[in-house]
């Protein structure tokens, strides 16, 4: 596996890298992201290149986030991006990335204006920015992401149908411990008594889904057991959403139906946690 750092070197990699799938990255990797590079090596044939990407983008952090406490473990997410079957990781300091004088951004104006885009506003226009300068920079023939970030997943696919970036998107299935709980680089910040309730997320959704299953399709029903269900399992700060959306267009759903996502994020004091399920 080759590690570059500068943009002059990865263009004259991509000149000769033939086809690349691409797996975007903020660092800090678990076995999550191990997954999708894995999914990445499968989707490729032969001569194809792996290409993962480690950047912590500031763009996305708004005032009093975690930017700068965001872990930062580059030894061990190279490791882990060589064993998972990355040909090259593309780890650009901040000057590489953002000019000293950049004056434009990337603006999403639909599809950030709810869940976390609502009380994170400019996230999603700072994430758009960074992934059309990475597709820009590797050229990838694909991507690949996780649906732990669902709003983020369907709003990369808007952006690449309204840009008319070349690329195919495919989303992977969120990747957990064996008790439920979405793996997360932030999982690192909860207590060991947070982390025992953390898992009251998924089982939240599930019970919700479940209950879908049996006929119950009002949405004000399905959030009300999830609440319930929260409040008698986790102690937790504060909920920033729980919501039942349409999976494209994120509009709030008054009868759930396929293809419908019921989406969370709650706070355990310093750790803010997504999760979410989609029905159909």
């Amino acid at each position: 596996m080759t590690l570059i750092e500068t943009v002059k070197e990865l263009r004259a990699w991509r000149k000769a890298a033939g086809r690349v799938v691409f797996v975007p990255t903020m660092g800090a990797l678990h076995e999550g992201h191990a997954t999708l590079v894995r999914e990445a090596r499968r989707l490729v044939g032969p001569g194809a290149q792996v290409a993962a990407s480690i950047f912590v983008n500031p763009l996305q952090f708004g005032p009093g986030e975690d930017f700068d406490r965001y872990p930062r473990t580059l030894e061990s997410d190279l490791a882990l991006c060589q064993e998972a079957g990355a040909d090259i990781v593309f780890a650009p300091g901040m000057a590489e990335v953002y000019h000293a004088d950049s004056s434009i951004q990337i603006r999403e104006s639909s599809l950030s204006t709810v869940l976390c885009g609502a009380s994170r506003p400019g996230h999603f226009d700072g994430v758009c920015t960074v992934v059309a300068k990475l597709f820009n920079l590797v050229q990838p023939d694909e991507a690949i992401f996780g649906k732990k970030d669902y709003q983020q997943l369907a709003i990369i696919r808007r952006m690449a149908r309204d840009l008319d970036i070349p690329v195919t998107l495919h989303g992977v299935e969120t990747v957990r411990e064996p008790d439920g709980l979405a793996l997360s680089s932030r999982n690192r910040y909860l207590t060991a008594a947070e982390r025992a309730q953390a898992p009251a997320l998924r089982a939240a959704l599930l019970a919700a889904h479940a209950a879908w299953g049996t006929g119950v399709t009002g949405a004000r029903k399905l959030l009300d057991l999830i609440h319930r269900h929260l409040a008698d399992h986790a102690s937790l700060g504060r909920k920033d959403y729980i919501a039942l959306v349409d999976r494209h267009t994120l509009q709030p759903l008054n009868i759930a139906h396929a293809p419908g996502l019921i989406a969370l994020a709650v706070f355990f004091d310093k750790a803010r946690l997504i999760d979410n399920i989609e029905l159909g």
